[in-house]
């Protein structure tokens, strides 16, 4: 997984409620259990018109956010079933950070999983960056995990709590495999006296 330590980039405004993870990746997509190419199916059932054109009122289609790394969104983000293709698909258009009012659990847990940072503030922050990336490409947003910080693109500063466990992992850049190699000598040493005590197994 890749590690987040600092992030500055194109924030997109998702201004929604309940945005739920079919509308995120809807479920003709999740035949595959590869983590590429899902990019170009986030928001499908937005992002496209009846006959399979561009939506050009979707804000991930228009010129300025097409290349959005942050997604301000709306509370309970992330809500419905518990694919993990959703935070994939994310990952895969290129949004690393999605800062909302509240978000699903599950959803929530996946995207520290896969290398994605979720952010909840309230919502009369969220709204100070929903004005900020109205701006279009010139909504330039930093967000700073090491600090705890997200700076707009007049230089105002946010500061934002995350879990010091999942902090460190985001940092590091470990998944649960990575976690679980961390402990790859003592495992290796359990096996080996498993072996000697209980060699029928």
């Amino acid at each position: 997984m890749e590690a987040f330590k600092t992030l500055s980039g194109v924030a997109a405004p998702l201004p929604m409620i309940n945005v739920d993870t079919d509308m995120i990746i809807p479920k003709q997509f999740l035949k595959t259990i590869k983590r590429t190419g899902l990019g170009k199916a986030l928001f499908h059932e937005m992002r496209t018109l009846p006959d399979g054109s561009e939506n050009p009122d979707f804000v991930l289609n228009k010129p300025a956010y097409r290349n959005a790394k942050i997604l301000i969104a709306g509370a309970n983000f992330g809500c419905g079933s518990s694919r993990e293709h959703a935070p994939w698909a994310l990952l895969d258009f290129g949004i690393r950070c999605v800062i909302a009012p509240s978000f699903a659990d599950i959803f929530y847990n996946n995207c520290f999983k896969n290398g994605i940072l979720p952010i909840a503030l309230p919502q009369a922050e969220i709204d100070k960056l929903l004005d900020d990336a109205s701006r279009g490409a010139n909504s330039i947003v930093a967000v700073d995990l090491e600090k705890q910080e997200i700076t707009g693109p007049d230089g105002g500063m946010i500061k934002f709590d995350v879990d010091p466990f999942r902090r460190q992992c985001l940092l590091n850049g470990w998944d649960d495999i990575g976690l679980t190699l961390h402990q790859e000598k003592k495992i290796s040493s359990y096996e080996d006296a498993r072996k000697l005590s209980a060699p029928w197994i």
